[in-house]
């Protein structure tokens, strides 16, 4: 297909660098973090400037550790504590003025570092980001025993922080491997030693995309745009991977970080095009409607087809209710809900993200859809987690009320 003249599929500020996310070890020795902790803020600033020399904008730097059992001292609530103070305010002194550094302790690997997670995250917020990995049995029946440990953290989160919103700081993995660049879902393992991941934020560069391509196809059938919309928008993506591939391997920065690839996902946030103006620009009457699937599984292809690069993480169609003021807009109307979301997961990348229920769901359903969610990611061999929000004193239909910068307020889903 020839692109029309008139796409700006090169024009960098549609295609943001959400994070240069980097992967490291801590030990207990509490003596050798201040200098990891450093390497690694000074290789991201570094890296970040070479971006804004080629004009692309950096939203945020983070750093990403092994299982935090492995350095923190897990053996009270209390020692656990004492060494996150410490890690604060190691961040706090090398913070960057120009930027935030985010950081994720990792994964929760027993049920008693599961269990710590509510008041760490009550006290330390963002710097307290953590996942727990679910696995099968030898016959594919996911672990119910961590499952329910999970969904009561879950709840307990939901109770002790305000309006419940602590629970933007922890995730349930299913099937999902370590150096995912966004949090909470990434974690790392200390036997891959030092490494570094692009995660970007697209939804601008493809809304642009559909729009330039869709004035040359008022009179192509149904297949004929379908095909259109996967090339340019996989030609746009394609672009700026390779630039930014580029960067990376002309940066100047000295640095024992290796790279490991790119997160493809679109990401979308408050502050960008909504993933719910992308489904109406390929002709889906909005998000929900008949034809979502379909173009769910064409957009999942997109973020597929990244060329001569390593694809890490999601890669995969990111559909985060609460981070994303269309969606957020979708369940006020409407449009679809917690079932339709789970569909959408056998063709997209994430899961059920960022997903407002009722305050009083029951520990057995809040498990129920963790195993639902759980045994799609294995069967269809792809990456799933849950993120949900249990709202305290808000029921099926309300609309909440939160107050973090991160999300937009929406319906509460009932959890059937």
């Amino acid at each position: 297909m020839t692109l029309d003249h008139k796409l700006d599929y090169k024009n960098k500020a549609l295609c943001k660098v959400r994070t240069i996310t980097t992967f490291l070890s801590l030990t207990p020795n509490k003596n050798d973090w201040k200098k990891n902790i450093q390497e690694a803020s000074t290789f991201c600033i570094e890296l970040l400037k070479q971006f804004e020399k080629n004009k692309y904008t950096v939203q945020s730097i983070r750093i990403v550790t092994n299982r935090f059992g492995e350095y923190l001292n897990t053996n009270s609530i209390d020692t656990a504590r004492e060494d996150l103070t410490f890690l604060t305010q190691l961040l706090d002194a090398i913070e960057s003025s120009d930027i935030r550094i985010r950081f994720a302790i990792g994964e929760a690997k027993t049920k008693k570092e599961i269990q710590l997670l509510p008041l760490l995250i009550k006290e330390f917020g963002d710097l307290c980001n953590a996942c727990v990995n679910i696995e099968p049995d030898e016959f594919g029946i996911l672990d119910n025993e961590m499952i329910n440990v999970a969904a009561s953290t879950v709840k307990e989160i939901s109770r002790i922080t305000e309006r419940g919103e602590g629970n933007f700081n922890f995730t349930v993995n299913f099937n999902c491997k370590p150096l995912i660049p966004y949090f909470p879902a990434s974690y790392h393992q200390s036997k891959l030693g030092r490494q570094f991941v692009i995660g970007l934020e697209t939804p601008d560069l493809l809304l642009n995309a559909l729009q330039s391509v869709n004035r040359t196809l008022d009179h192509k059938n149904h297949n004929e745009k379908y095909s259109a919309y996967y090339d340019v928008m996989s030609t746009a993506l394609n672009y700026h991977a390779a630039e930014i591939n580029n960067i990376i391997k002309n940066s100047s920065t000295n640095s024992t970080f290796v790279f490991a690839g790119i997160d493809s996902s679109a990401a979308p946030s408050k502050d960008c095009t909504s993933m719910a103006s992308i489904y109406e620009e390929m002709g889906v009457e909005y998000f929900g409607s008949s034809g979502t699937v379909e173009a769910s599984s064409l957009l999942t292809r997109v973020f597929k087809s990244v060329k001569d690069i390593e694809l890490v993480g999601f890669s995969g169609l990111m559909l985060a209710l609460t981070e994303d003021t269309g969606l957020a807009q979708g369940s006020i109307n409407s449009h679809f809900d917690i079932r339709s979301l789970l569909t959408y997961s056998a063709v997209c990348g994430i899961g059920l993200d960022t997903v407002p229920i009722p305050g009083d769901t029951s520990l057995n359903k809040i498990a129920g859809l963790m195993r639902d969610t759980g045994t799609m990611a294995y069967r269809l061999n792809k990456p799933l987690t849950v993120r949900v929000f249990p709202v305290p004193g808000l029921k099926a239909g309300d609309l909440t009320a939160f107050e973090s910068d991160d999300l937009c307020n929406c319906t509460v889903l009932a959890v059937p």
